[in-house]
């Protein structure tokens, strides 16, 4: 694959070897927010989630938390309430600094996608692109996060990433991947390479999650920031925590004693949807790819993203 859009640019590669020498933090609970898309209300929710926790949880928002804030305000608050946690790049914020090179959005798509579906998208990251350029003291900061993070969940090893194991925008873990059995035994090497049993990602789009092999457990949580299962207008976020979750999992596993969970991001998604609409009216390029997924869900359901 090549041309904007679909191409994924040597700049974007890293390897397990990378995620394997990142320095590993210790933490009782972790929340990886994939996917965030400048959607301010779901920014709120996570607040609401942090606040029934017990302990200091974590936070880490693994890419792609802009896409839709094109507003000069909006861009600045996400970013602003965003860098005050624990962050990676997603292709989104590395295409937002990074040279000008025909790369696009720089999601990778695969041919599945179509060209015009890719096109809007390059045209969707371009406007935000030119936004970006006016607040450079943001895109400064952008410009330090790493592409990949690691933690340490009482026994076991997570790695955070957006895309997957060798790339920021690489799709291995695609639903469709993992939900694939017969996919999974090509991703014993990685998990060993990166020293870690957890994988967690995001950039794809959809959620999922797969045992991949012994003690080897891969979760997408899809989107924060959208909605993620057909006729259901929440977003979704992992959570990996030593203690059961104070809220109801949609699904999740138990692996050494600690709890692996996509949880329900419940956002106002009538706000949502007036705030997309005020700056992404019918006809934008937005419109034309996500309105009928904020409105009403991707045809994706919890059964197949289950493990």
């Amino acid at each position: 694959m090549s041309g904007a859009g679909r191409s994924c640019p040597l700049r974007y590669r890293y390897g397990p070897a990378a995620i394997a020498n990142a320095h590993a933090e210790a933490v009782d609970t972790l929340y990886v927010v994939g996917g965030l898309y400048g959607n301010p209300f779901a920014l709120r929710a996570v607040d609401a989630l942090l606040a029934k926790e017990t302990g200091s949880p974590r936070v880490c928002f693994n890419g792609d938390f802009n896409w839709f804030n094109v507003g000069d305000e909006d861009f600045r608050q996400i970013n602003n309430t965003v860098l005050k946690h624990d962050a990676t790049l997603g292709n989104v914020e590395a295409e937002l600094f990074g040279p000008d090179d025909e790369t696009g959005c720089g999601c990778a798509y695969p041919d599945t996608v179509s060209d015009e579906v890719v096109a809007r998208s390059n045209r969707i990251h371009a406007r935000l692109r030119r936004t970006a350029q006016g607040h450079p003291d943001v895109l400064r900061q952008l410009e330090t996060l790493p592409m990949v993070r690691r933690y340490c969940v009482g026994s076991l090893t997570v790695g955070v990433v957006h895309g997957d194991a060798q790339s920021l925008a690489g799709w291995d873990f695609d639903a469709g991947r993992l939900g694939a059995p017969s996919t999974h035994g090509a991703f014993t090497e990685l998990f060993d390479a990166a020293r870690v049993q957890v994988f967690a990602s995001s950039h794809t789009c959809l959620p999922a999650c797969a045992r991949v092999g012994p003690g080897r457990i891969v979760i997408n949580n899809g989107a924060a920031g959208m909605p993620n299962f057909k006729g259901e207008l929440h977003g979704v976020v992992t959570r990996i925590s030593t203690r059961p979750s104070p809220w109801s999992n949609l699904y999740g596993v138990v692996e050494d004693s600690i709890h692996i969970d996509a949880i329900a991001l419940r956002y106002d998604s009538s706000a949502w949807t007036a705030h997309f609409l005020a700056h992404w009216p019918p006809g934008s390029d937005a419109h034309g790819s996500y309105y009928e997924r904020i409105a009403c869900g991707p045809e994706h359901t919890v059964v197949q993203a289950r493990p």
